[in-house]
């Protein structure tokens, strides 16, 4: 029981990083002494001290006589490799940490196993698998990108009672301001966010962060024959924005085309700017047309549908079908009239 509550609080100091550590997983890391946490940490950002060595450092000077009788618990396999910074499984050894105890192994190719072996050659006793499955979840995106080699892709969109996601050739306000919050949320938790050239022309979005604390995401415009105002907000920022189209490929003031045939090889081109970007999820938040092209083709990992229950729209454009088959609930809540659905796809 008690080494369950030690992994739960790695989960919880893990979650501290969400929108800051990609391409990096989220990790938290807890000490335990005769009972007792000594220290504690959790990775902050991509290039910094990694969550076990933020634990070991946080020791007090008067307990660091305890590390060396101490369980280190961490959510995910410590690294065995040199990037930015040294390996993990190096400094549990050399600080004589005798017991590791670890959630779910680490599915980069560079670690894959050899964190934990490492760990073992040195006599560490080491245990995998508590709360595995909690901390799978945690990672999903980083887990989709070294497993399958490709973003974890979350549709999401917000419906009227009476199903419909706007009226015609309109934007139409469906969500509260707090469910704005939360929606621009998941925006810094992901890493890009995709429209449709429909969405880009009749809400003129920017796409950016500015209901929530932390960084806004790589913004991905699909506009196959580009057709769309040079006046649009997505084109006069200064912010970072890939276009891809059927026509050229250029770069050009913080805009970057990418010549695609679309829309059959949509996803192969995804991938390879995913790859190129390091980006380990996309949240689109496309109109009809975009989301019905994933929904249908299977092309997704997780669903986040916001229902106003209470506002009727009569007319306009319909919400994306879907169905049950391979869905699995995650979470379900309401904030004020706003009903929100997050479902997971098994495909």
């Amino acid at each position: 029981m008690e080494d369950a509550l030690y992994m739960q609080r790695c989960l919880q100091l893990a979650k501290i990083g969400a929108g800051s550590v990609s391409p990096n997983p989220m990790v938290g890391s807890v000490l335990v002494s005769e009972g007792r946490i000594i220290g504690e940490g959790y990775h902050r950002k991509a290039g910094e001290a990694h969550a076990e060595v933020k634990a070991i450092e946080s020791v007090r000077n008067e307990d660091r006589h305890l590390i060396a009788r101490s369980t280190l618990y961490v959510n995910l396999e410590p690294c065995s490799h040199y990037g930015r910074t040294p390996p993990c499984s190096a400094r549990i050894i050399e600080e004589g940490i005798p017991k590791v105890v670890i959630a779910a192994l680490d599915p980069n190719e560079k670690v894959s196993g050899g964190g934990a072996a490492m760990l073992r050659e040195a006599g560490v006793e080491v245990i995998t698998g508590l709360l595995k499955e909690e901390a799978l979840y945690l990672n999903r995106r980083f887990y989709t990108f070294h497993q399958k080699k490709r973003p974890r892709i979350v549709l999401k969109w917000a419906e009227s009672a009476d199903g419909f996601i706007a009226g015609q050739e309109q934007r139409s306000k469906i969500s509260n301001a707090l469910s704005d919050r939360l929606v621009h949320r998941w925006r810094m938790e992901e890493d890009a966010i995709l429209i449709g050239s429909n969405t880009a022309r009749i809400d003129n979005p920017k796409l950016n962060n500015r209901l929530y604390y932390g960084k806004s995401p790589l913004r991905i415009l699909i506009d196959p024959q580009d057709r769309l105002s040079p006046d649009l907000e997505l084109f006069t920022d200064e912010e970072k924005l890939l276009i891809i189209n059927e026509i050229k490929s250029l770069k050009k003031e913080g805009k970057e085309w990418v010549k695609a045939a679309l829309p059959d090889n949509l996803i192969s081109v995804l991938k390879e700017i995913a790859l190129r970007y390091n980006l380990l999820s996309i949240l689109v938040e496309g109109g009809a047309f975009t989301l019905n092209y994933f929904l249908e083709n299977g092309y997704f990992d997780e669903l986040r549908i916001l229902r106003n229950k209470r506002l009727l729209l009569g007319k306009g454009v319909r919400a994306p079908g879907r169905t049950g088959r391979g869905l699995q609930w995650r979470e379900h809540f309401f904030i004020g009239e706003d009903e929100m659905m997050i479902l997971e796809h098994a495909g």
